[in-house]
């Protein structure tokens, strides 16, 4: 028995000593897996004249769809602001210009993932165009050479949804609210009667939008004669278009 108890315990120190080399023989064999450090490559150029010239409106409409891809999957273009901006004291040649309701929830450059001299941007509550507006709109395109104009509306529009709930902007001594609230009360009525006319009924909220981008679009064709005009010879092109807050995704009405 004592022998037995023995001959065990060499058994034991010996597969033991056994384990260790192993061990150690495996950790010196596996080789660690180098990663990769990849820096961004930051962009420093900014749209330059030949660039803004060689792009047709429906190729910049392209471009911004893409855009909006990377800003719906949260993979924006990494920019240099600071060469991008020392470019920009020289000149501007942005693509389009975009109408968009003064909503802090709609940071139009991020929406299409653009930078600095990319994009001209108006905006004004409910997106409606007036003359200051159309004449900013016309410099954009017959002086600075953009090819694009784009009214953008979103969802969830505060704007529209008090002009449907006929909110008395005036009695509270904010005329120049009311009448911006008028704007918007044509494509109200022009709007099918989906349900209650309520800011509530989201249907109709969202139809009301819609409309009133397309509205936009049609008061401003009319306003500046030249734009009508760039337009008919197809050198620019006047769209409008409707941000979704809850998705990011812009839907172009064309």
């Amino acid at each position: 028995m004592k022998n037995f108890t023995k001959f065990l315990g060499v058994l034991v120190v010996t597969f033991s000593i056994f384990s260790c080399n192993t061990d150690k023989k495996s950790a010196t064999d596996v080789e660690i897996e180098k990663v990769e450090v990849i820096e961004p490559v930051l962009v420093k150029s900014i749209l330059t004249a030949k660039e803004q010239a060689s792009m047709s409106p429906d190729e910049i409409i392209g471009r911004l769809k893409k855009g909006n891809e990377n800003f719906v999957n949260n993979v924006l273009t990494q920019r240099d602001n600071s060469a991008q901006r020392r470019l920009a004291t020289i000149g501007q040649y942005p693509k389009a210009i975009v109408l968009s309701c003064v909503d802090s929830r709609v940071p139009v450059e991020d929406v299409f993932d653009l930078g600095i001299g990319d994009i001209f941007v108006a905006r004004v509550a409910g997106n409606i165009e007036n003359k200051d507006i159309v004449g900013s709109m016309e410099f954009a395109t017959a002086v600075a050479g953009s090819k694009l104009v784009i009214v953008m509306g979103h969802t969830a529009c505060g704007a529209v949804k008090h002009a449907i709930d006929n909110t008395d902007a005036a009695s509270m001594g904010m005329n120049s609210l009311q009448n911006l609230l008028d704007e918007i009360k044509p494509s109200i009525a022009i709007t099918e009667k989906n349900g209650e006319v309520s800011s509530k009924n989201e249907v109709f909220t969202n139809a009301v939008i819609h409309n009133n981008a397309l509205k936009t679009v049609d008061d401003i064709r009319v306003t500046s004669p030249k734009m009508a005009s760039l337009e008919k010879e197809g050198k620019i092109k006047i769209v409008a278009a409707i941000y979704n807050m809850a998705t990011g995704k812009v839907e172009f009405i064309q």
